[in-house]
């Protein structure tokens, strides 16, 4: 159907993806490239993919689990927030992932979406502008007006299922925001506890780890600087490419932060494959490699080699490994990690780098200054710091309602995120023990006890938020 704004694909193919049990439709919408200029680009459309399971709703009563896709392909997502496909037949629930604009196969532009002026249509008022026309669209096609959507989202996807019921609460009745660190919009917000907070993941396990990393850093900087020493850095790590400048030495020890940097957020209890093969409690196995080696160097090596697969490979090659950008925890790989950045320079103000001070790591800043002369280089934008915070609200969410904050105290966004409720209408949940997200995970014999207890009540909130709903009709 076109009627004027939008046509809804009918091609319908079920897909398996890799080791879940949960089919997926893969379908696809028209969107408007530019929801907000209708001179720029006139009507022209692009196509948003996004993943359909009915297997459990009841039509036209059930409510949307809508799910607000973030920084990846769609089908990752789907793949690794079980929770939805754990609860939704006991809502009889209609379960939706919608891929985010620039990221996946949604990509309006094609090979050209990353170059000037394209780029510029990547925005979160943009992504957010998709998600409603989707839904819009969906409710009438399906006969589902009457039916109440509930938004879900981790981490930056956890600030757009905030989001989309700040400025949508027409159409979504409640969203479950987890690990969504909303607060680094506000333009004054601490951004140094990112690096400290990874640090105290790996003191938890024993602070003799912190002191054996903080001397390995030490041992590679004095290497570095003798005659042959990044030549034989690169042989201790394995590396394809022997290092031969300060340059390659500057992305080597970024390229090593970012290990510990995932090591840390996917410290769950169990191996998963969400953002690399890791084993159940990564840091406590990369602690166990470092104590265990009386070479600080090789602990090092071994820790890194933990997420970035080192069984598997001959060597690394840390160029591919690691893409530095204007987010220091890491924008991913690929036309992705081109979208993440330029969204990094652009309206999410991400943490500050690490300074050896309050963290472990070595000194490797990233302040205002350098992330506003790197946007100015390779984007030729300026970051719009205060336009985000009037724009998203950032820590100024008293007015907000029926949205639910998760944060788990092993996840080093938390201290970016939600921790004290505004008001009776948003809920406030930690979970002690839990990494990034963890209580978007499907349920697993080794979760702790207090994430099985966050679920709880994210069902008793959402149970809530459909009755408010349906008594509001």
């Amino acid at each position: 159907m076109k009627g004027g704004v939008i046509f809804l694909s009918l091609s319908l193919n079920f897909l398996f993806i890799c080791g879940h049990s949960v089919p997926f439709k893969e379908l696809y919408i028209d969107q408007y490239v530019d929801h907000y200029n209708l001179v720029s680009f006139g009507e022209r459309t692009f196509k948003e993919r996004y993943l359909v399971q009915d297997k459990w709703w009841k039509p036209g009563v059930g409510p949307i689990f809508f799910y607000t896709g973030n920084e990846g392909p769609i089908d990752t997502f789907w793949d690794n927030t079980g929770l939805v496909f754990d609860i939704a037949p006991e809502f009889n629930a209609l379960i939706v992932f919608a891929e985010h604009r620039f990221y996946g196969k949604s990509l309006p532009f094609g090979n050209q979406s990353f170059s000037h002026p394209y780029i510029g249509l990547l925005s979160i008022e943009q992504a957010l502008g998709d998600y409603a026309v989707l839904l819009t669209t969906l409710r009438q096609e399906l006969n589902a007006t009457s039916c109440p959507v509930i938004a879900f989202g981790g981490s930056y996807g956890g600030m757009l299922s905030a989001y989309i019921r700040f400025k949508y609460p027409n159409l979504v009745a409640g969203s479950i925001a987890a690990s969504a660190p909303i607060n680094l919009l506000s333009a004054d917000s601490k951004r140094d506890f990112f690096w400290e907070d990874v640090t105290k993941d790996f003191n938890q396990v024993t602070p003799k780890c912190v002191d054996r990393i903080r001397r390995g850093f030490i041992e590679m900087d004095t290497l570095s600087m003798k005659p042959g020493g990044l030549k034989q850095l690169s042989t201790t790590f394995g590396l394809c490419k022997p290092m031969t400048s300060k340059n390659d030495f500057h992305h080597f020890l970024g390229w090593i932060r970012n290990a510990f940097t995932y090591l840390a957020m996917m410290d769950y209890p169990y191996p998963t494959s969400f953002m690399g093969n890791l084993p159940g409690y990564p840091v406590k196995v990369a602690c166990g490699m470092i104590l265990n080696n009386t070479n600080a160097l090789q602990g090092l090596y071994q820790a890194s080699a933990i997420f970035y697969n080192g069984t598997a490979r001959s060597c690394f090659d840390i160029w591919s490994d690691f893409i530095e950008c204007a987010d220091p925890t890491g924008c991913g790989l690929g036309l992705d990690s081109m979208a993440w950045d330029f969204q990094a320079c652009t309206e999410i103000h991400l943490p500050a780098g690490s300074n050896n001070l309050t963290d472990m790591f070595p000194v490797l800043p990233f302040t205002e200054e350098i992330r506003g002369q790197y946007c100015l280089n390779k984007w030729g934008v300026a970051p719009r710091d205060l336009w985000s915070q009037a724009q998203f609200w950032a820590k100024n969410i008293k007015s907000a309602s029926n949205v639910v904050f998760s944060n788990g105290d092993l996840d080093p966004w938390h201290r970016g995120g939600v921790t004290t409720p505004p008001n009776p209408s948003v809920g406030v949940i930690t979970i002690k023990g839990g990494a990034h997200h963890l209580d978007l995970r499907g349920k697993n014999k080794d979760d702790p006890t207090s994430v099985t207890a966050a679920r709880s009540q994210e069902k008793a909130y959402i149970r809530k938020w459909i009755s408010q709903y349906r008594a509001s009709q």
